[in-house]
């Protein structure tokens, strides 16, 4: 009898964790979400991130916001999305470099697998982009006026993938930036003001002066041509390096899958709506949902993918 007295006791200590797990998972989220997007307002992760919060809210009837911790390419939102407990109550919007180039630089405060990702939603539209009056139109024609002029680089930091990506395509094409800087938004003032030539950076932050005609595109580092710019052609057809780079929602390893279940549940009906759809149409942004094992494929090559550039930036 003591036996089986232990017995059942044992067994509702191992079953306790188990049905509290779900407890939570079913009750999510019991208090306020927080999406934390390392960087400012305004890009395109920010503005979705920011329509999966709101439906979120409207969902669940619980408050959601999204919280712009800029800093560090990224680096301070996503430690503090490091920090956060494994209940789902603070989502990361992260871009690929967070769990690719930064970790392989040793410059992240967070290992290799302290998030797991709840969807990739994101295709981000980088671009190279100059002034309309550049005189260069595409990779080939800046690669020849460098040689003998100054042209300065606007990016989002050495450990920023479209950075390397485009640092690569710079030493294939024989492209001389005479200096190069780092900047939190490369907009359209950072060309206007002259803080650059050319600059790595998405549609969405210069679609006002893309529209305007102030501004004009050299090269999409992006899957496919832009709908917004079909003429462009990719920095893929102009050198034939095909990286491009993703954003997706990432929670603190541990997480309940009914609770990521629940996320992305959420997030997939937000980015379904014609809001979103609209603004694909006028970024020339992919939006989509990848999950599960797929959206873990997409992390693991991504980060054997950065590993080459890396190498290369470092020669």
């Amino acid at each position: 009898m003591k036996k089986i007295i232990k017995l059942c006791a044992v067994a509702a200590l191992v079953a306790a964790p188990l049905v509290s797990s779900v407890s939570a998972a079913a009750d999510y989220p019991n208090r306020p979400v927080k999406f934390v997007v390392p960087w400012p307002p305004g890009d395109l992760e920010d503005i979705l991130t920011r329509m999966i919060a709101e439906d979120m809210a409207n969902e669940t009837g619980k408050p959601a916001s999204v919280v712009n911790k800029p800093g560090g390419g990224g680096i301070i939102g996503a430690a503090d999305v490091s920090r956060a407990r494994a209940d789902g109550l603070t989502i990361g919007s992260f871009v690929a470099d967070i769990l690719t180039t930064h970790l392989l630089a040793g410059n992240a405060p967070y290992e290799k697998d302290t998030f797991e990702p709840v969807g990739i939603f994101l295709d981000y539209p980088f671009v190279l982009a100059a002034k309309a009056d550049a005189p260069y139109n595409n990779v080939k024609e800046l690669a020849e006026y460098s040689q003998n002029n100054k042209v300065s680089l606007g990016h989002f930091g050495y450990q920023a993938l479209p950075t390397a990506i485009t640092f690569k395509a710079a030493a294939q094409e024989n492209i001389n930036f005479s200096s190069d800087a780092a900047f939190d938004a490369n907009d359209c003032s950072t060309l206007a003001n002259g803080d650059a030539d050319v600059i790595n950076t998405t549609t969405q932050l210069i679609l006002a002066c893309i529209n305007s005609g102030e501004v004009k595109l050299l090269a999409s580092l992006t899957r496919d041509r832009l709908s917004i710019a079909p003429d462009v052609a990719t920095l893929n057809e102009q050198t034939g390096i095909s990286q491009t780079t993703w954003n997706g929602l990432f929670v603190k390893k541990g997480t309940s899958q009914e609770i990521k279940d629940r996320i992305s549940e959420i997030a997939q009906k937000a980015l379904a709506t014609d809001r979103a759809k609209e603004i694909g149409a006028t970024t020339g942004a992919g939006i989509f949902w990848v999950s599960g094992p797929a959206a873990e494929k997409v992390v693991a090559d991504d980060y054997d993918a950065a590993k080459g550039l890396l190498a290369f930036m470092k020669e």
